[in-house]
């Protein structure tokens, strides 16, 4: 049983997540309840413009205007999310936390595009199953941190890992600091 929501906040992997498909990722999540967890990776880029694949979306969204691999599962489907700044719920915007929300792909973006301060398109998502995500905490793969607004549409999202450790106190600070490969130190 889910005690406490996560929505909304951050997943960043430890260094000893051993799964390939979550180093040093940062996952922020939509939905964390008693049927499970959906989060999108937002520091993982692709090198699929999203003018290939979603062509009325490509002037809305966000630098860099690529792609990103939200997750391991479903690469086929694409989400995005939006900022929709002042308190606005426009048509075909879900409010996920603060003034973050899930877009319906399917609404024409020229009746949604003034609305949207920031966005970004992601082909799958990271999933956890009732309980997974909590057994996964608890084995210690994740750090669970707040989330600022400008985190998922970060213009460097390569060095978001790095970045959202920093900005912790204490010990969490330093993990920024962690070698890729600390056999090489």
């Amino acid at each position: 049983m889910t005690e406490v929501s996560l929505t909304g906040r951050l997943l960043v992997a430890t260094p000893a997540l051993a799964d390939p498909n979550f180093d040093r990722c940062v996952v922020f999540l939509l939905e964390h309840d008693e049927d499970g967890t959906l989060g999108v990776v937002i520091n993982r880029p692709s090198p699929v413009d999203v003018d290939d694949v979603l062509v009325p979306w490509s002037k809305i969204v966000s630098e860099p205007s690529v792609v990103f691999q939200g997750g391991p599962v479903a690469m086929d489907s694409a989400l995005a999310i939006a900022s929709v700044p002042g308190g606005a719920e426009p048509l075909g915007w879900r409010r996920v936390h603060g003034g973050l929300g899930l877009v319906d792909l399917d609404v024409p973006p020229e009746l949604v595009a003034a609305d949207f301060g920031s966005m970004r398109v992601f082909a799958g998502y990271a999933g956890w199953g009732p309980g997974q995500l909590e057994t996964e905490l608890r084995s210690g793969a994740w750090y669970v941190v707040d989330s600022e607004p400008g985190d998922a549409f970060t213009p460097t999202p390569d060095r978001l890992w790095r970045a959202v450790l920093r900005r912790q106190v204490g010990e969490l600070a330093m993990v920024a600091t962690y070698p890729e490969d600390p056999t090489l130190n």
